[in-house]
């Protein structure tokens, strides 16, 4: 990688910054409450509530606990939205009341262009939940005796579809729907939307919710999921002894503005967006490059987005899925693009907490890389306990580190050889 060139191919575009957050996930319900514990190391995974089959081999997820869609939603609302469709919705309401985008009576904040304020949430199969059991009573009662509801709750792009006619955003609405890689996609699309003039603000991330036994079942037969039964020992990225991926759930939202009109309009500015990137692997349908090329030049394509040299960051969030092949590649893509800063640079997999949200996963990691910036502490792999010779990098094992955050990256790999990654840093 020519370093020496890179600030030459930055973009030249507005600025864009992120004045919002919002999340529902295994670690809280809110940003304070997951981030607290995320930086504490608190794993939000535990045994499967969501469906009873005693002799599934599959024991953990990451659930999220105790969620109430009535606090953000009316009942009548509530029935006809999947789950990862109500997340979507509880996270977009936290994060719009974050970013001084809510009057008091729950409208859109005067000032605000509702035709240049988009909404782009990934969803990486929408609302499974709703079609099993639209299935199961379609084949006891006849296909004609389905919910009039059942298509518009299953659709992937609904989540989208219902925040922004929650608050009447009139821009660009869409849904990403690139697996792993979805929700950083989100952000990534919508960081360029506004960077080159086609919105003002953007409500972006990524939903989902299939713990459930269908999609259980297909993922621990393809041997994507770790048969272990001890919380601590199952999502455990980079770890010499990790087994497969623990499936989790939740959304992670961000409002992305325009830096003059958030300015304008006194908004608090977490951290500057900067940089993005986006590839495929053309590889395999589930298993990434083992070569690490298609990781590598997407970190290369990002890092030129946003005329930033290699050596100028500080943290990346890995994608960290706990998978044999994801976290060797991951390393090796990291060892190729940052060469010796490779070893001074600050890695972690908050997945080590909530488990892989698979769409939902760059939303959710995409809030906690702001929050690492603003916060100036970064989170920990969470019992990263027995060192891989062949992953040898700082993974922040076990334990978060107060250290100031100037530039971060966040990075999500998804079947189908999608690769997507972004760069924040500090305004």
């Amino acid at each position: 990688m020519d370093s020496g060139k890179i600030r030459d191919k930055a973009k030249a575009g507005r600025r864009v910054v992120i004045t919002g957050l919002g999340t529902v996930n295994p670690c809280g319900l809110s940003v304070e409450e997951s981030f607290e514990n995320i930086k504490n190391g608190r794993v939000g995974i535990a045994p499967i509530t969501r469906f009873s089959e005693p002799d599934f081999s599959v024991k953990l997820a990451g659930e999220v606990k105790d969620f109430d869609p009535l606090k953000y939603m009316k009942k009548k609302d509530a029935r006809h939205m999947d789950i990862f469709t109500q997340y979507a919705v509880a996270a977009a309401d936290e994060a719009m009341k974050n970013a001084g985008l809510i009057d008091e009576d729950g409208s859109l904040a005067d000032g605000v262009d509702p035709k240049k304020f988009g909404t782009d949430i990934s969803s990486g199969i929408g609302g499974l939940t709703t079609i099993e059991e639209q299935h199961l009573r379609g084949m006891d009662k006849g296909f004609e005796r389905v919910s009039p509801y059942f298509i518009p709750m299953s659709i992937a792009n609904m989540a989208a579809g219902q925040v922004a006619i929650r608050y009447g955003l009139k821009g660009m609405a869409t849904c990403p729907v690139a697996a792993c890689a979805g929700g950083t996609l989100a952000i990534g699309d919508s960081f360029h939307l506004i960077r080159d003039g086609y919105a003002d603000m953007m409500i972006c991330g990524g939903t989902e919710s299939c713990i459930t036994a269908l999609a259980m079942g297909g993922f621990s037969n393809m041997g994507a999921l770790t048969k272990s039964d001890d919380k601590d020992r199952a999502s455990i990225p980079f770890d010499a002894e990790r087994s497969g991926f623990v499936m989790g759930e939740g959304c992670g939202l961000l409002v992305l503005e325009e830096y003059q009109h958030a300015y304008d309009r006194h908004a608090n500015i977490i951290c500057e967006i900067a940089g993005y990137g986006a590839n495929c692997d053309a590889y395999h349908i589930t298993s990434p490059d083992p070569s690490g090329e298609g990781a590598a030049d997407v970190f290369k394509l990002c890092l030129e987005d946003a005329g930033v040299l290699p050596e100028e960051v500080d943290y990346i969030n890995a994608h960290g899925t706990s998978t044999k092949l994801n976290d060797l590649t991951e390393t090796k893509a990291i060892h190729a693009v940052f060469g010796e800063h490779a070893e001074k640079l600050k890695i972690s997999s908050t997945k080590s907490m909530t488990g892989h949200l698979l769409g939902g996963a760059g939303g959710v990691e995409g809030v906690f890389t702001a929050k690492t910036i603003e916060e100036g502490f970064i989170p920990p792999t969470a019992n990263l306990d027995k060192a891989d010779p062949d992953c040898d990098l700082d993974y922040v094992a076990k334990k978060g580190i107060k250290q100031d955050v100037n530039i971060a990256m966040s990075d999500s790999l998804g079947f189908g050889g999608h690769n997507a990654c972004i760069l924040m840093r500090k305004v």
